[in-house]
């Protein structure tokens, strides 16, 4: 837990929670925290900031809080994802919840399963407690909004022309001639397929109203892997082309705050080189 989330039922006055619950167990067991300590606080849906250990005991812990920064910003892309096995789905939505995602939407695929839909993992509370432990994982207090569509054709066509208007759709597609790196950075909303991926009459009807095949690389992928590789590519993407813009100053400046000099100045630039020029790689794949 990397951030204790609150909820608006948690506060006792203006300025003061009581946490009586799991938060305050792992306060007293796992952080093992004292009185006078603070913590990283952040209101579910809303500010993150710090939180002054007033009293604690096995009956409860109270924290002052200041909360007065704003949740780490939104990833670009929106995912649109074939329901994954249940084992593989909580997984799933705390990575999402992890890189920042708005809206996921699960939907139907020829290669799901039926039996899938019926998972008591689709349950509210339990979606609502792998968002909430990947939020906790990655210090954010937005959780991604979930959508379950259990029929393929209506949502395509009725709802993904409405999905993708004023930005890039983007179907993953072994074969496909662009690469999902060439977007980095740009709103986009991105469909993933099921193990196997989507058949041919999928990736046809997407791509009719309005999505646009891409590929991941020459590997066939499971669902897990394609979205960190989604998410990741994007990121080092960006990191490289801040890079190339800067000419290398960021190694410069990097070390005169470390005060590196001389020779070994010299070879720290060569090893920061060497990483842009390898983000750079990934960036092309």
């Amino acid at each position: 837990m990397n951030i204790v989330l609150l909820r608006p039922e948690d506060w006792i006055d203006e300025q003061r929670v009581l946490l009586n619950d799991e938060r305050a167990r792992h306060i007293r067991n796992v952080l093992k925290s004292s009185v006078g300590e603070t913590l990283r606080l952040g209101l579910i849906g809303g500010a993150c900031g710090q939180g002054l250990i007033e009293s604690l005991d096995s009956s409860g812990v109270v924290l002052r809080t200041v909360l007065s920064e704003p949740p780490p910003k939104r990833h670009p892309f929106d995912l649109v994802l074939a329901l994954p096995r249940p084992k593989m789905l909580c997984r799933i939505l705390r990575q999402c919840a992890e890189f920042g995602i708005s809206h996921l939407h699960l939907i139907n695929s020829a290669r799901v399963e039926k039996s899938y839909w019926q998972s008591p993992l689709l349950q509210a509370s339990n979606v609502e407690a792998a968002l909430l432990a990947g939020m906790e994982r990655s210090r954010d207090t937005i959780a991604p909004q979930v959508h379950l569509h259990q029929r393929f054709r209506p949502f395509i066509e009725d709802e993904l022309p409405g999905l993708c208007a004023g930005r890039l759709c983007l179907i993953t597609e072994m074969g496909a001639e662009e690469p999902m790196a060439q977007h980095a950075g740009q709103p986009a909303l991105v469909m993933i397929g099921p193990e196997g991926g989507f058949v041919p009459f999928e990736i046809e009807l997407a791509q009719a109203n309005g999505a646009r095949p891409v590929h991941l690389g020459e590997r066939t992928l499971s669902v897990d892997t394609a979205l960190s590789a989604t998410w990741l590519r994007d990121q080092l993407c960006l990191l490289s082309a801040r890079a190339k813009a800067s000419a290398g100053s960021p190694c410069r400046s990097a070390s005169r705050k470390a005060g590196v000099s001389g020779k070994a100045k010299c070879t720290w630039l060569s090893m920061c080189t060497c990483t842009v020029r390898s983000l750079a790689c990934t960036s092309r794949m």
